[in-house]
């Protein structure tokens, strides 16, 4: 999975990604290069709880990409639009975290001169809508033209779809916000739409605000928490220290503040939730592992995301849940005994937290 942290210069993208990634980034470099990768565990306390019970010889974490995007910047007109490159890094992305700048600084000042989180929204979100009807028109009109020499079923079916999503473009209203059918997903999948990736809106707020971060979150949140759009709050700043400190000064500092949960653990669950993904774990002496599938996979598509020959081949799984698996102290013997543990079938559908072990031919 890729996240894309899109925002207005100076907004605190790249502070939230050195954060979140571990990741020192060279000032002089940050406006250079178009983008910035980096791969990161995803953090799982079931995972080292199994760890833990197991002593594997290895412990594999689910892995997400976060990609800093640089493209946003103010135009001839002095309007704030994307640069060439922007749209290529950003349109491959799963989902996207738009840094909403809440904090002040008279060192580095807003580039429209104020803090105003819903005019930032509304500028970046006018420009995913006019790329993506540009897309869409260019599209339409292939089409058109395609179907006066042939007429194939599915540019029978495309036509109507893409006339639908230009229709709510024109009505300004972004496509995550719609519900599309299995099928209209996957004709839609091929163009990656920027108002159709799930949205993390991340106020980017400063030590003063520590005490009514909620009050504000919530706010934003009533305007724009649509479809798969979510809003959260950060402290950028006070998070890039803590991610310099060990464990226990991290923890401690937490404390001072007041913190409950760091930037990466909240931006990945609720990433996670947004894509509707699941984690599902395999166990044993030689490797503990979590596994990401979305939700609705069964068991059997599960042992494919395992070995792709665990498809073909798969005859049942033994599965139990996490908790009933803690509950009875680590043992599939006790789990087993009270009835938690049991073999399911191709069609079951696996459930977040799931251990598993796949029989097959």
């Amino acid at each position: 999975m890729q996240i894309g942290i899109v925002g207005l210069p100076f907004s605190g993208k790249s502070t939230l990604f050195q954060t979140i990634t571990q990741t020192h980034l060279d000032p002089s470099a940050l406006a250079k290069v178009e983008a910035h990768h980096a791969i990161v565990k995803v953090p799982d306390t079931r995972l080292d709880r199994l760890s833990a019970l197991f002593s594997p010889k290895s412990t594999v974490h689910a892995t997400i990409e976060f990609v800093d995007v640089v493209g946003l910047k103010k135009g001839e007109s002095g309007s704030t639009q994307f640069t060439t490159n922007f749209l290529g890094n950003v349109k491959t992305n799963d989902a996207l975290i738009h840094v909403v700048r809440m904090f002040t600084d008279e060192v580095v000042p807003h580039p429209e001169g104020s803090i105003d989180a819903e005019r930032d929204i509304a500028v970046v979100e006018a420009e995913f809508l006019l790329a993506d009807l540009a897309l869409l028109e260019t599209r339409v009109d292939r089409i058109k033209k395609q179907m006066q020499k042939r007429l194939e079923d599915q540019l029978k079916r495309e036509l109507p779809l893409l006339d639908k999503c230009r229709q709510i473009l024109d009505d300004g209203r972004a496509l995550r916000e719609v519900e599309f059918t299995k099928d209209e997903q996957h004709l839609l999948k091929t163009y990656q739409l920027l108002t159709l990736k799930p949205q993390l809106i991340a106020l980017n707020c400063d030590e003063g605000q520590l005490k009514n971060a909620v009050q504000l979150t919530a706010g934003i949140s009533a305007a724009h928490a649509k479809g798969r759009t979510k809003v959260v709050s950060f402290f950028g700043k006070i998070e890039q220290e803590m991610s310099e400190l060990p464990g226990d000064e991290a923890k401690a500092f937490m404390a001072e503040y007041g913190i409950t949960s760091s930037a990466l653990a909240t931006l990945i669950r609720e990433a996670y939730a947004l894509l509707g993904l699941r984690s599902f774990f395999t166990v044993g002496e030689d490797e503990c592992r979590a596994w990401t599938i979305h939700a609705g996979m069964t068991a059997q598509e599960a042992a494919g995301v395992i070995h792709s020959d665990f498809f073909a081949k798969f005859i049942r799984a033994e599965v139990v849940r996490y908790d009933d698996f803690i509950m009875h102290g680590g043992s599939f013997a006790k789990a087993k005994e009270a009835g938690h543990w049991r073999l399911e079938g191709k069609e079951y559908v696996m459930l977040d937290g799931d251990i598993v072990s796949i029989r097959h031919n």
